[in-house]
């Protein structure tokens, strides 16, 4: 990639509502773009819809960059040289652009009320057709284009509603931009129509805003979901008007993560019914009682989610899928993010999480759990060396309290069908001949008992399967597991041949 210019990226998101992961793949893309380049990443927080607005909105943004690893050098919270970084800051700014715009005719005042123009869409639609406010129609509208200068004067010293647009080519042409993602993209000025740039309460809309905002804080790369492809063309006129084409940002626009199905736009709906989460982390609106889980508590690993979320929509040309965030840095590349949408598959993600639960340090783990409610009472050497039996077995971090139970308390119940299977005339007997030998064994460590095993089934001529699944059973209660002997070590020796007493006892009454 040539890059003409210092690196500097943004990732804007507007806080009007909780950041889907769609979101927060875009967060993530920027980051991994903007340090392989050794550049800067800026957080803008984009909320100007103030009608929109949700309280806590920007802090879970915040958090959720946070918790997968995504740093910004340039924020509200971390300043920086090109602030205020919330645009609700910046009116003043926008207000001082706008007036250049209207002076250079670029823009123009429009003084429609919302009614006329729901009227106008109305009859075209009755007509079989649609209405655009643009250079087709704006000389038969109610705006300073067909209005003398003095009245626009008076309407506006009268304080008069108005809203100032974009005034698109009045000759049609092509706009053309270069995409990262999707290459050279044309579009016709006559499909764009007169966007609404400012209002006349002093907000900007996101157009006027985002332009002037990327250009006054040197943005040099846009990156940014499909949806926006769109409103790229107007904003190059944008850049064309006020002077700025030869600083304007290279574009690139990321495609939509897609149902499991592949039909249409991940959706908190749909998500909901197959039973998996759209937020990154658990949310609750107290505006409107709405809430929702996230992947975090879940049981998700930072790390896991990540490398799960970078791969939806990019890989680095081989059939690699665990990456650290170091090394999805050194290998990102923009021009390697696909065109089509990425179909988001829940069961991955998952995969996912097991992956890194495999490869996480045992004492990491036992960190983790030692956290957990569960663990009062329990010794960090006990929960160390039981996690790294099951870490193999598991999804989520969680899970080990429910599979290990045995591990704290003697079985109360027991596989009946499994106990069926295994249970032979003199299964009784070698069990208790076995809980013999461990009493006598001088070390009661997982080697000795395997041994101890192997030699009782070869004195008595039996395979190792008449031995291990009702030992297992007497110790466990079911019917699978991490190795027996390691079982049986951390336990201890006391607790083996209780249970196995105990065992004998209770399965009269299941056979």
């Amino acid at each position: 990639m040539n890059l003409l210019r210092p690196v500097r990226t943004r990732y804007a998101p507007s806080p009007t509502g909780f950041q889907h992961i769609g979101g927060l793949r875009t967060a993530l893309y920027c980051y991994l773009f903007a340090k392989k380049h050794q550049g800067t990443l800026v957080l803008r927080i984009e909320d100007t819809d103030q009608k929109r607005y949700v309280a806590g909105a920007e802090q879970y943004i915040l958090d959720a960059c946070q918790w997968v690893g995504i740093e910004f050098d340039e924020s509200p919270i971390v300043g920086g040289a090109f602030g205020p970084y919330r645009q609700s800051e910046r009116r003043h700014i926008y207000k001082e652009y706008i007036a250049i715009l209207l002076q250079n005719g670029g823009a123009y005042y429009a003084f429609d009320s919302a009614e006329s123009l729901e009227q106008l869409r109305q009859s075209h639609e009755a007509a079989g057709g649609s209405f655009t406010y643009n250079a087709l129609n704006r000389l038969q509208l109610n705006n300073s284009l067909t209005r003398s200068a003095d009245e626009v004067a008076e309407l506006l010293r009268k304080g008069a509603d108005y809203t100032v647009r974009l005034k698109t080519p009045e000759q049609p042409e092509a706009i053309t931009f270069y995409d990262q993602v999707r290459g050279e993209v044309t579009f016709q000025s006559s499909e764009i129509d007169d966007k609404v740039l400012y209002k006349s309460d002093g907000w900007p809309t996101y157009h006027l805003a985002n332009v002037v905002d990327d250009h006054l804080m040197q943005i040099s790369h846009v990156v940014r979901g499909e949806e926006w492809l769109s409103s790229t063309p107007l904003h190059v006129l944008l850049y064309r008007y006020f002077g700025w084409s030869d600083t304007m940002p290279q574009f690139a626009h990321l495609p939509l993560l897609l149902n499991p199905g592949g039909r249409g736009k991940l959706s908190k709906r749909h998500a909901d019914q197959l039973g998996f989460p759209v937020f990154p982390l658990a949310w609750s609106n107290a505006a409107t009682s709405e809430s929702s889980n996230g992947f975090r508590e879940m049981g998700f690993r930072p790390a896991a989610f990540t490398n799960f979320l970078a791969l939806l929509g990019w890989n680095d040309g081989s059939e690699r899928e665990i990456f650290s965030m170091d090394e999805l840095i050194a290998a990102f590349d923009l021009e390697r993010v696909h065109k089509a949408g990425a179909k988001f598959d829940f069961d991955k993600a998952k995969w996912f999480n097991a992956q890194y639960l495999k490869n996480t340090p045992d004492e990491i783990l036992t960190e983790d759990l030692l956290h957990d409610k569960q663990a009062q009472g329990k010794s960090r050497a006990f929960l160390q060396e039981a996690i790294g039996m099951y870490k193999d077995r598991l999804t989520f971090l969680h899970e080990f309290w429910e599979n290990t139970t045995f591990l704290f308390e003697a079985p109360k119940t027991y596989d009946t069908e499994a106990l069926r299977k295994s249970w032979k005339d003199d299964t009784a007997e070698h069990l208790s001949q076995l809980k013999n030998r461990f009493e006598q064994l001088p070390v009661f460590d997982a080697a000795s008992v395997e041994q101890c095993i192997k030699d009782y089934a070869a004195e008595k001529n039996i395979k190792m399967g008449a031995l291990m699944p009702p030992l297992r059973l007497a110790l466990t209660g079911i019917g699978g597991g991490a190795s027996l002997p390691h079982i049986a070590a951390l336990i201890e020796r006391f607790e083996v041949v209780k249970r196995i007493d105990n065992a004998l006892q209770n399965w009269q009454n299941l056979l």
